[in-house]
C-alpha cells in the first residue's frame, strides 16, 4: 500500500495546484496519467481522496487528512535521495568534533553556519574535552577531529596542525574571596588557598600548587566553583568574560596571564571525508587570539 511515489506526488501536486491537469502539467505528465495515478492510490487507501462531482476535484475530509501524510512521506524519500547521492559522493554520515574551552573564536559561529550550509544532512556532534581527553575521544571514535592546547609533541598516531593566533590563560578568585582584595598575590599566598585545578577523565594532574586542591573536567565548571569562592583557578580569559557575570576577579600574579597556543588534531589513520576536510581548512584559518594583559 501506498508504494508509489509517483502516486502521492501526483496526490499532493492535484491538492496544492487544483486539479488533475495542472498536477499533470507541473509534472510533466498526461493528465490521463495523473488522473490513473491518483485513482489508484484511492483503491490502496480505501478511500476517495478527492470529491469529482464538482468542475475542480476537491479534497474529500479523508484527503485532507491524509495530504499533510503524503507530504511528510515525499520529504523524507527527498531526503532519503539526498542522504544516498552524497554517500555514493563520499560524503560522510557523521561527523563528530572535540573543542577545548580555551578554543574562542567570534568567527566560528559564522563557520557552523556555512558547514551547516555546506552540508545540510550530516549529523554533527560538538563535544567539550581536554588535553588528552581529546586524544582519547579520537582513538575511541567518537569524534574524528579536535581543537585542544598545543602539546609539543605528540604520539605516533596523531596528526597536528598549529591553529592561527593564541588564546590567553589567567588566575581569577570569587569577587567574594580573601585574595580578591590582595593588590599583587605571591605564590605563598595561593598556597594558602584552595587550588580549583583541571583534571581529565584520562589522566588527573600531578602536582598542584596548593595542598588543598579540587579537580574538575571542564573549565566551565572550574568557573563555577572560583563564582562561588571556593578557590583561585587559572582559566581562559575569553570563559571568564563570557560567562563570569561581573562573579570573578583576575588576580595579579607574576608570570600571569599566559598566552597558550592550540592545535588542530586527528589520527592518521583516520579516513577523513569531504565535510572534515573542509572543517580541517576552515579551522586552520579561524582566528582566535586574545589579548594577554
Amino acid at each position: 500500500m501506498f508504494n508509489s511515489i509517483d502516486s502521492l506526488t501526483a496526490f499532493v501536486h492535484a491538492a496544492q495546484l487544483g486539479s488533475f491537469s495542472a498536477a499533470a502539467r507541473h509534472m510533466g505528465k498526461s493528465q490521463s496519467t495523473v488522473s490513473e495515478a491518483i485513482s489508484q492510490l484511492e483503491i490502496d487507501a480505501g478511500v476517495a481522496l478527492f470529491d469529482r462531482r464538482t468542475r475542480q476535484p476537491t479534497l474529500t475530509a479523508a484527503g485532507a487528512r491524509l495530504l499533510s501524510h503524503a507530504q511528510h512521506v515525499l520529504h523524507s524519500h527527498a531526503a532519503l535521495r539526498q542522504q544516498a547521492l552524497a554517500l555514493q559522493g563520499g560524503e560522510e554520515a557523521q561527523l563528530g568534533i572535540v573543542l577545548s574551552d580555551t578554543f574562542q573564536s567570534q568567527a566560528f559561529e559564522t563557520l557552523l553556519t556555512a558547514f551547516a550550509e555546506r552540508f545540510p544532512l550530516l549529523s554533527l556532534e560538538c563535544l567539550v574535552g581536554e588535553d588528552d581527553d581529546v586524544l582519547a575521544l579520537l582513538r575511541s571514535g567518537r569524534a574524528q577531529l579536535g581543537v585542544m592546547r598545543a602539546q609539543g609533541r605528540y604520539q605516533a598516531d596523531v596528526s597536528a596542525q598549529a591553529m592561527p593566533g593564541q588564546t590567553a590563560m589567567a588566575l581569577y578568585v570569587g569577587a567574594e574571596h580573601p585574595l580578591a582584595q590582595v593588590a599583587q598575590v605571591d605564590e605563598a599566598q595561593l598556597l594558602q588557598h584552595r587550588e580549583l585545578r583541571l583534571s581529565t577523565y584520562t589522566s588527573s594532574q600531578a602536582g598542584p600548587h596548593s595542598p588543598r586542591c579540587w579537580l574538575a573536567p571542564s573549565y566551565l565548571l572550574l568557573l563555577e566553583l572560583t563564582a562561588r569562592n571556593f578557590g583561585w583557578a587559572a582559566l581562559p580569559t575569553w570563559l571568564a568574560a563570557q560567562f563570569g557575570h561581573g562573579q570573578l576577579v583576575q588576580l595579579k600574579t607574576a608570570n600571569w596571564p599566559q598566552a597558550t597556543t592550540l592545535d588542530l588534531v586527528w589520527l592518521r589513520t583516520a579516513q577523513l571525508g569531504p565535510a572534515a576536510c573542509w572543517l580541517i581548512e576552515q579551522l586552520q584559518h579561524a582566528g582566535h587570539t586574545v589579548a594577554v594583559r
